[in-house]
């Protein structure tokens, strides 16, 4: 009988659950059509560019800050942190069930004119990403090299809810274009 190298269970077990857990979160998700696609991927890729290290739970609200293009975010609301701590506050996130996030803008930063253009600069980026990619599904953050484990596991969860939903909708394995195109067509044998 050979001896287990890892008799607690300890190590693999976590990183097994926390993916399996956000994975979870995407099993029941509805189709989505192209628009809803890029713009949930959108949102919930600027979240994940931001620094957190805890696990995020669905249905909880999360909240945003930043300086100079550096973001994270924290379990701290804004009134209990003064911005020469915490930076200016962005946002308050949600992490919805399908495992996607939502930004609902401060009143400031929804006022603020280069706050504005600096997302339009990120949403062109975003889109030209989309129009170079061979299908949207190489656009869907599979791997993220650069970001520590729960903003990975996050990474992951999004991917594979959007990919099912993209599934779903008979737009998985098309380019931006075509599934644009299902748009304005109606079918996807007029976008093919």
């Amino acid at each position: 009988m050979s001896k287990n190298p890892n008799p607690q269970g300890k190590g693999g077990s976590v990183v097994l659950a926390t993916l399996s857990e956000q994975r979870a979160g995407a099993l029941a998700v509805p189709p989505k059509q192209i628009d809803q696609v890029t713009t949930e991927l959108f949102t919930s890729l600027f979240v994940l560019e931001s620094r957190f290290r805890f696990k995020p739970v669905p249905g909880k609200h999360y909240f945003l800050y930043g300086a100079d293009e550096q973001f994270w975010m924290g379990l701290t609301p804004p009134r209990m942190l003064g911005e020469s701590v915490a930076g200016r506050f962005i946002g308050t996130c949600v992490l919805r069930n399908d495992m996607t996030w939502t930004l609902e803008l401060s009143d400031a930063m929804a006022a603020d004119s280069d706050f504005l253009a600096y997302l339009e600069q990120k949403r062109a980026a975003f889109e030209q990403r989309l129009q170079d990619a061979e299908t949207v599904d190489d656009v869907l953050p599979v791997y993220q090299r650069g970001f520590d484990f729960y903003r990975r596991a996050s990474a992951f969860a999004v991917a594979h809810s959007l990919g099912r939903s993209m599934t779903q909708a008979g737009i998985s394995g098309l380019s931006y274009e075509q599934a644009q195109g299902l748009l304005t067509n109606g079918s996807r044998s007029d976008a093919e």
